[in-house]
């Protein structure tokens, strides 16, 4: 009786010993599967923000689990240039109504204020209030006119001719413009000796850096006006992998501060008083155009610009 006793119990211990580890290889095995499906479940309903849950599990698991993930990220990346291709189709549609209906009009209007100022002027007696009055509108014609110029090359913005270019060239160029006329701010740009090409179009891509560094420069100016000792700083960082070009430009100006980082790339909005709201959403297509990314950021007081561009492979 004694032996049996033991026996069963110690029979029992080990069924119950087998069991615990039966159940643990067994959950080590299902719930990596059943995250599995529970993220594909999301992302098959539209949920590209999904992602699989990171667990101690087999390395084979967790090497799944990392392609999954990455598989995601880059489905979300490539969905956000989709979204955007499609946003900037839609408003370069209404650039080009926009600047056809506005730009018709402005030519007459321009033609008949010349003509009554040349026919009444002289007869006026109060001629100094009357030629004032004129100019006004002719300003006003002239702001519209640069307004409808803007719409104009957003609509009209050609595909990249891409070829081998040199980032380095093409910064360098863009900061020495703006340093003849910008003497009392600090340029400052680290590029290394080597070069960094990529695959763009030269001019395009000089015309994103000089509104990049436009930019920095109006928003130095208007911290400038708050504060006049104020001392502005413009740095620009290239860098580059195996794989990726990285421009980095770091303003010590107002920075974007509350500003909505996702409404600032888009067309028509602008928080300057007489801006337009086309220059960073030209900025943006022409990175998108170029298969890069571009990214705002605030580090302190100061505004954070990344660009990130692959790099050219002959």
């Amino acid at each position: 009786i004694t032996f049996a006793i033991i026996y069963l119990l110690i029979v029992s211990l080990l069924l119950f010993l087998s069991i615990i580890l039966s159940i643990n290889f067994a959950s080590r095995l299902t719930l990596p599967i059943i995250n599995l499906i529970t993220a594909s479940e999301k992302i098959s309903s539209g949920d590209l923000n999904a992602k699989v849950k990171q667990i101690e599990t087999d390395e084979e698991f967790k090497k799944l689990n990392l392609n999954f993930n990455s598989m995601i990220d880059k489905l979300k990346k490539q969905q956000d240039k989709l979204l955007l291709s499609e946003r900037h189709a839609a408003w370069e549609s209404v650039a080009r109504k926009l600047a056809h209906e506005i730009k018709n009009p402005l030519t007459p209007i321009q033609l008949s204020i010349d003509r009554i100022k040349e026919k009444y002027l002289k007869k006026i007696d109060d001629n100094e209030n009357f030629s004032n009055y004129l100019n006004t509108i002719t300003k006003q014609i002239k702001d519209i006119e640069h307004l409808v110029n803007e719409f104009s090359d957003f609509a009209r913005m050609p595909k990249p001719v891409l070829k081998k270019i040199d980032l380095n060239k093409i910064i360098s160029r863009s900061v020495n413009l703006h340093e003849l006329s910008e003497s009392d701010k600090t340029f400052r740009f680290s590029k290394g000796k080597s070069p960094n090409n990529v695959s763009g179009d030269e001019e395009q891509l000089n015309r994103v850096f000089i509104n990049l560094i436009k930019n920095s420069i109006e928003s130095i100016e208007e911290k400038k006006s708050k504060k006049v000792d104020f001392k502005g700083e413009i740095n620009i960082d290239i860098k580059a992998d195996s794989d990726y070009i990285y421009v980095t430009i770091i303003d010590n100006g107002l920075g974007f501060g509350l500003v909505d980082k996702t409404k600032m790339l888009t067309p028509y909005y602008t928080t300057k008083k007489k801006g337009t709201g086309l220059g960073l959403a030209i900025v943006t297509k022409v990175i998108s155009d170029h298969n890069g990314t571009i990214l705002f950021d605030s580090i302190k007081d100061r505004a954070k610009v990344d660009i990130i561009l692959p790099k050219y492979y002959g």
